[in-house]
């Protein structure tokens, strides 16, 4: 129970700040955008991405530039990514998976592939503070990673073959290998931001370990 207490209290102090806010309303804005894809509304879905995006660039940059680095903003600006991500991977898995387009049905399971890569991360986060360690803050492959998947999703949002702005008024939508191509490239480069965790993970595991056995 006194670990508990301490986890807590680590995470708790110095949380009440402008980007945790800004962290907050991007998870607030997750269930927002899934009501406005399945509704079609794809002008206000659009926006809503737009402005988790660019919140999520912002949080990190208010609290570089003011000193609100915060254990607790550790913790839920990568969870607010991560809710973001899966939900728009969810909901173009579905849109896709019901394609009458062959090649965009038989790609559509690689969304699955940023759904699980998220849910291990989560699950590594919970493990590292179950073990007193705290999740380390987002390196540069990861940020060019999320970057171009918010930017891909975006694209998509717009002139996507199967739903979109432009599918909706009959206009022009990207072909479907370019569609693939663009979302192959996001999901190398998630792989790859994954795999750049691991160096970080490993040392501040080996230092903890040296510490307790001083």
């Amino acid at each position: 129970m006194s670990n508990l207490k301490e986890q807590a209290k680590r995470l708790t102090e110095g949380a009440l700040t402008i980007p945790n806010a800004l962290s907050v309303l991007r998870i607030i804005l997750v269930p927002v955008f899934l009501v406005l894809f399945l509704k079609g509304s794809y002008v206000a879905a659009i926006i809503v991405v737009a402005v988790s995006g660019v919140t999520d660039f912002l949080d990190g940059k208010i609290a570089r530039r003011f000193n609100q680095v915060s254990n607790l903003g550790k913790l839920i600006d990568p969870l607010a990514d991560k809710l973001t991500e899966i939900t728009l991977a969810i909901s173009f898995f579905f849109a896709y998976h019901g394609a009458e387009d062959t090649l965009l049905k038989s790609f559509s399971w690689i969304f699955w592939f940023f759904v699980a890569k998220e849910l291990l991360m989560v699950v590594g986060a919970v493990v590292m503070l179950c073990i007193n360690l705290v999740p380390g803050a987002a390196i540069i492959y990861g940020k060019v990673a999320t970057f171009y998947y918010y930017l891909v999703m975006l694209l998509l949002l717009v002139c996507s073959p199967v739903f979109g702005l432009t599918a909706s008024f009959g206009a022009w939508t990207l072909p479907s290998v370019v569609v693939v191509v663009l979302v192959s490239i996001s999901a190398v480069l998630t792989l790859v931001a994954f795999i750049s965790y691991m160096p970080g993970l490993v040392k501040q595991y080996k230092e903890m370990k040296a510490e307790k056995a001083e």
